[in-house]
């Protein structure tokens, strides 16, 4: 694996190379495209399977890894217990079915900005990405709902403090993934950007 400065003009870089780059760099270097939602179904993308066999689905993973407090675990990855702090609302939360895992950049706006192209495996490997903590997150049920597949253009946390983090991210998970942005997507990130630090963000390519 090789560590890469990567400039919005050059994407020399393959899958599985890790590049380093101001966050700003980042979002210049997504493609702008329209977006297209025909033919989608959530049922195209796999999800909370149980990758290692250990008896965890992703979203136990998750949940697990994300506890503020460790929940216990019982036969078959069931969560009693523990504790978890949802960013998007400032909430905190006692038990596991209070929250959900959001896919950060939701399942079809992914769609919409290319992985309509993909293979199953493919929207398999994106809609269970543990090998990057950026990509899911566990997150009050309420807002998640609210979120559904809106980019932010449309949404943003309540919590206004964790925009920036929020913003970041979403252009950290759309790098790694080798997504699109629509023109109004676009703009709203440079413009939530545009109030923060020029974060340099460290990805590693999946696509």
């Amino acid at each position: 694996m090789t560590l890469t400065t990567l400039s919005p003009a050059a994407a020399h870089a393959a899958p599985g190379d890790t590049v380093t780059l101001p966050v700003s760099e980042a979002l210049a270097g997504l493609p702008v495209q329209g977006e297209v939602r025909d033919g989608y179904s959530r049922d195209l993308f796999r999800h909370w399977v149980d990758a290692d066999r250990d008896g965890c689905s992703t979203r136990a993973e998750v949940l697990l890894a994300e506890a503020v407090t460790a929940p216990a675990v019982g036969s078959g990855c069931s969560l009693t217990g523990g504790s978890w702090y949802s960013l998007y609302d400032s909430r905190t939360l006692t038990s596991a079915t209070q929250l959900d895992i959001d896919h950060l950049v939701p399942l079809a706006e992914s769609w919409d900005s290319g992985a309509s192209g993909w293979t199953a495996g493919e929207r398999q490997a994106f809609a269970n990405d543990l090998d990057d903590p950026r990509s899911l997150i566990a997150v009050s049920a309420a807002s998640n709902r609210s979120k559904s597949d809106q980019d932010p253009a449309t949404w943003m946390p309540p919590t206004a403090a964790y925009h920036c983090e929020y913003v970041t991210t979403w252009v950290v998970v759309k790098t790694r993934w080798g997504l699109t942005v629509d023109e109004a997507e676009r703009d709203a990130l440079a413009g939530v950007l545009s109030q923060c630090p020029d974060t340099v963000v460290e990805v590693t390519l999946a696509r």
